[in-house]
């Protein structure tokens, strides 16, 4: 009798898998997250909201026939015989054609007829105390926290990963030097070391991502640090210094890509943080400078009007602000299942 052959894997099924790279392995195990998923897929679309907010939510339309002459774009480019046209007073004639966005209504832009106007079919997620549209609001407010969150971790990743490769890779003197820098920075409240920066700085969006940039570098330089002293003995290592190449080279070229993979993970959790910092900024007076929309200014305005039954001046904002972070924290969460052998299927 001829024995039994298990043909559930074959040879070449084996060298396909053993083919797949490290990132499509990756991939493969963050699709079987069902949470993940619709976190990422719920982040792209408020991307999409921040990215074509004009075309969203405006005070304009974005195609206008008017007097016999066309423009594209008016709420965008700059047309200068539509300067200061005003065109919530605009009544169109015959042979006008007009296109609005969903949503037309200038975030900026004051109606005190209509303050603290609950939701209803014009303004459908209600009005503030100065009469501007929430909805439009909550829709350019989102460019100013993805905006803030990606930047200030932009940030803290270019001087976390520098930092943490030379201290991982030198040691010494240089890693002891860096590791009391790291240890100061930790001792100060990082909010409150934020918010006493920012209260000698001009009020502006750049501010508020540089500062929460040059303080949010410490875990990342940690996370590089220890994946660098893990990797300057390996074997691959060794013999870029046998050949001859520069420490930079080395580093960058051979260390770093080895040593990336837990810093997306951080970087993720690091937007989400970015975004809860500038809400409490904005939420305390110190974010954006006025007009400029933000999710935490919106929410600030609920103090002085809840007690008139502006609920949705809490609800709103503060929903946006929950559901975007809870995003970031489940995509960060998925990464890290996805990256992580012992979880692999």
């Amino acid at each position: 009798m001829s024995a039994a052959v298990d043909t559930s894997i074959t040879p070449d099924a084996s060298a396909r898998r053993r083919k797949q790279s490290y990132w499509r392995i990756v991939l493969r195990q963050y699709r079987g997250n069902v949470l993940g998923i619709a976190a990422f897929l719920l982040l792209v679309l408020f991307g999409a909201v921040a990215l074509f907010a004009p075309f969203i939510a405006a005070g304009a339309p974005f195609y206008l026939v008017m007097d016999g002459n066309t423009y594209v774009f008016p709420n965008i480019l700059d047309y200068a015989d539509l300067r200061g046209f005003q065109f919530d007073r605009w009544q169109p004639r015959e042979n006008d054609v007009a296109l609005w966005p969903p949503v037309p209504f200038d975030p900026n832009r004051s109606d005190l007829r209509n303050r603290l106007a609950p939701p209803d079919r014009v303004h459908w997620l209600g009005t503030d105390d100065r009469g501007r549209d929430v909805l439009s609001r909550l829709v350019w407010g989102s460019r100013v926290s993805i905006s803030i969150g990606f930047v200030a971790v932009g940030i803290s990743l270019a001087i976390g990963v520098v930092l943490g490769s030379i201290a991982g890779y030198y040691g010494g003197v240089i890693d002891s030097i860096i590791l009391r820098l790291i240890e100061i920075v930790l001792t100060f409240p990082t909010f409150f070391l934020i918010l006493a920066v920012i209260a000698f700085l001009p009020p502006s969006i750049y501010s508020i991502m540089i500062v929460i940039g040059l303080l949010g570098w410490t875990g990342i330089a940690r996370l590089v640090r220890g994946e660098f002293l893990k990797l300057r003995d390996s074997d691959f290592c060794t013999a870029a210094r046998a050949s001859g190449l520069s420490d930079a080279r080395i580093i960058f070229r051979h260390l770093l890509p080895n040593a990336l993979t837990p810093v997306w993970v951080s970087a993720t959790f690091g937007v989400a943080g970015a975004i809860l910092v500038e809400s409490s900024l904005s939420f305390l007076g110190f974010g954006p400078p006025p007009p400029t929309p933000s999710w935490g200014e919106i929410l600030a305005q609920s103090q002085s009007y809840l007690h008139r039954g502006a609920w949705w001046l809490v609800v709103y904002p503060g929903l946006a602000i929950f559901v975007t972070v809870t995003a970031f924290n489940l995509v960060g969460e998925g990464l890290r299942d996805a990256m992580d052998p012992r979880l692999r299927q």
